[in-house]
C-alpha cells in the first residue's frame, strides 16, 4: 500500500504484543481509522541497538515472525522500513567474510579503512576534533583478522555498527539490491537512518558533507523512484540542515516540534510555537516522540539558549520521573542532544496538557507520526530502565495484549484516538492546503488548516497557559461542529 495522508504509528515489532502477528491483532482491534501507516522499526536479525545493527536485510528475525506477516500488514497500511545507510552489523556475513579473508574478501571495499582514508602523518588531533562524533573518542575500531593482522575501520556508532564506504561499487550494489528487496516486501517509505553520517570526506566534519550527500541521495532515489517509494532521510541537527532536505523536494522530519511544544506548554507563551508553525513545510512527518529521546539540538535557533535551558530544567521539574541521570553515561547515553523520557511523563502525566500537545501536532504542517508509547499515553518505564541501565528504554515499554486492552479504555487514549481519526478523515488537513496561525494574546494561539479547494477547514483554539482548547471543523455545507475540547469531550 502506498503512502497516504494519514497518521503513522511508530513501533517495534515486539512492543505491541510479542510479534508482528500480535501487532496485526492490535491494529485490527483497536487502531482502525486511528493510523493509516506503520513505521515498523527494524525487524531484521540484528546484533545490537534494538535492531539498528542489521545482520541480514533479507530475513525477518524469527522471534518477530516472517515476511508473510510483514506483507499482510502492507495490505492495509502503508509501511516504512529502516535502511541503515551508514553502517551494518559487525556480525553480518559481509563483515565476517572480510575478517576471514581480509584483503581477499569480496567485501573489503564495503568498509572504510581508517589508515587509507588519511594521508601520511594524519589524522592529527585537529582532524579528530573536527569530526562530528557520537562518542567521546575517534570514530574508529581496531579489527583482528584471521591472518593475525590488525587494521582500524571507521566506526561512528556502537561497537557492532561498522560504517560502510558509500562511494565504492560493492556498497552501491549492496544498497541497490537491499532497497529493491525491501520495496518488493511492501515498503512504501524507506527511512534512511543516520543519513547525514554516510559521507566521509577529508578536511570536513564528516557530517552532511555537501555536495556529495546530495549525490548519494540522488543515487538512492534513482533506485526507489521507479517503484514510487518515498525516501525519508533521518537527520538530528539544526533545522536549517533539515530544511535543505525539504528544499530538494524530499520528505523531512520535524524533530524541532517536540521541544518547541514543551517550551510553549511550560511557559504558556505562544510566540515560538506560532513562528515555527508558520514556517514549517507541508512535506514532512511530524513527531513528538520516537524510539530515541526528545531532541534538543534540533530546535537550536528556534529557541534561544536561555529558553532551551529553561525547557530542560522545567522538564526535570514538571516531568514525572524525568531525571538528568537518565540521559547520562550512567545509563549508556552518549547522545548529548537527547533527553530520555516519554512525552506523557515530560508533561507530568497530565491528560489535558498531553492531549493539547497532540492537538498541536495534528494541526502542524505535515503527516503526524505517533510512537506506540505515546499512542497509549505511556508513563516512564522505570523498571525497564533500571533493569537494563539503558536510558532510552525508559520510553520503550513492552505492552502485552491484555495491557493494551486496559490502556485503550483510558479517557485520554480514547480522546487521542478520536483526534487522530478526525485528522485522517478531514479534508482540512490536505497537504496541498493552507495553514493560518494567529495569536489573539501572548498565551493564546489559533491554528486553522484549510483544504486546497477552500471548502473544508479545521481550527484549534488554545490557551497554552490554562491548557484549555477546542477543535472545530467547518464543512462544505457551512456547518461548524465541535470536535474535541480540553475536558476530553469529543464527537465520535
Amino acid at each position: 500500500m502506498k503512502l497516504t495522508n494519514k497518521a503513522m504509528l511508530i513501533t517495534y515489532p515486539d512492543s505491541l504484543g510479542n510479534n508482528i502477528k500480535d501487532l496485526q491483532t492490535v491494529l485490527d482491534k483497536h487502531l482502525k481509522g486511528v493510523v493509516g501507516g506503520v513505521h515498523l522499526l527494524p525487524f531484521f536479525p540484528s546484533s545490537a541497538d534494538r535492531g539498528f545493527a542489521p545482520m541480514d536485510y533479507t530475513k525477518v528475525d524469527a522471534k518477530f515472525g516472517d515476511w508473510d506477516d510483514v506483507r499482510k500488514l502492507a495490505q492495509s497500511y502503508y509501511l516504512m522500513f529502516d535502511f541503515m545507510v551508514n553502517h551494518i552489523s559487525k556480525q553480518s556475513h559481509y563483515f565476517k567474510d572480510f575478517q576471514e579473508k581480509h584483503n581477499a574478501s569480496a567485501y573489503r571495499d564495503l568498509f572504510i579503512h581508517w589508515n587509507e582514508f588519511w594521508p601520511k602523518g594524519r589524522p592529527t588531533q585537529a582532524d579528530i576534533d573536527l569530526i562530528y562524533k557520537r562518542k567521546p573518542k575517534a570514530p574508529v575500531q581496531t579489527v583482528t583478522f584471521a591472518d593475525g593482522q590488525k587494521e582500524a575501520v571507521w566506526n561512528t556508532f556502537g561497537e557492532d555498527q561498522i560504517d560502510m564506504d558509500v562511494t565504492k561499487p560493492v556498497t552501491k550494489q549492496f544498497i541497490s539490491d537491499t532497497l529493491n528487496f525491501l520495496m518488493d516486501q511492501g515498503a512504501s517509505i524507506i527511512r534512511l537512518d543516520a543519513f547525514a553520517y554516510a559521507v566521509k570526506k577529508l578536511d570536513t566534519n564528516d557530517f552532511f558533507v555537501e555536495p556529495e550527500i546530495w549525490d548519494l541521495l540522488k543515487e538512492i532515489n534513482q533506485i526507489t523512484a521507479p517503484k514510487q517509494t518515498m525516501l525519508l532521510p533521518e537527520i538530528h541537527e539544526n533545522y536549517h540542515i533539515v530544511r535543505k532536505i525539504t528544499d530538494h523536494d524530499y520528505f523531512s522530519y520535524d524533530f524541532a516540534l517536540p521541544i518547541v511544544t514543551l517550551y510553549s506548554l511550560y511557559s504558556g507563551k505562544t510566540d515560538r510555537l506560532a513562528g515555527w508553525l508558520k514556517n514549517s513545510p507541508m512535506k514532512q512527518f511530524t513527531t513528538l516522540d520516537t524510539h530515541d529521546g526528545i531532541g534538543v539540538v534540533d530546535a537550536k535557533d528556534i529557541l534561544t539558549d536561555d529558553e532551551m535551558d529553561y525547557t530542560k530544567e522545567e522538564m526535570y521539574k514538571v516531568g514525572a520521573n524525568v531525571k538528568k541521570v537518565y540521559s547520562s553515561t550512567a545509563y549508556h547515553n552518549l547522545d548529548v542532544y537527547q533527553i530520555n523520557t516519554t512525552y506523557y511523563s515530560a508533561l507530568g502525566d497530565n491528560d489535558q496538557a498531553y492531549l493539547l500537545a497532540r492537538a498541536v501536532q495534528v494541526f502542524a504542517p505535515g503527516i503526524p507520526q505517533v510512537y506506540y508509547v505515546g499512542l497509549l499515553a505511556g508513563k516512564n518505564d522505570l523498571a525497564l530502565l533500571e533493569k537494563t541501565k539503558e536510558g532510552r528504554n525508559i520510553n520503550r515499554h513492552y505492552y502485552s495484549l491484555d495491557e493494551i486492552d486496559q490502556q485503550t479504555q483510558r479517557p485520554v487514549v480514547k480522546a487521542l484516538f478520536n483526534l487522530l481519526k478526525f485528522r485522517n478523515k478531514s479534508a482540512a488537513f490536505d497537504l496541498d492546503g493552507t495553514i493560518d496561525v494567529k495569536q489573539p494574546s501572548e498565551t493564546e494561539i489559533q491554528v486553522t488548516r484549510q483544504s486546497a479547494d477552500g471548502k473544508t477547514s479545521a481550527t484549534l483554539a488554545a490557551n497554552l497557559k490554562t491548557q484549555q482548547f477546542t477543535i472545530t471543523e467547518t464543512t462544505p455545507d457551512g456547518q461548524t461542529t465541535q470536535v474535541l475540547t480540553s475536558n476530553l469531550s469529543l464527537v465520535d
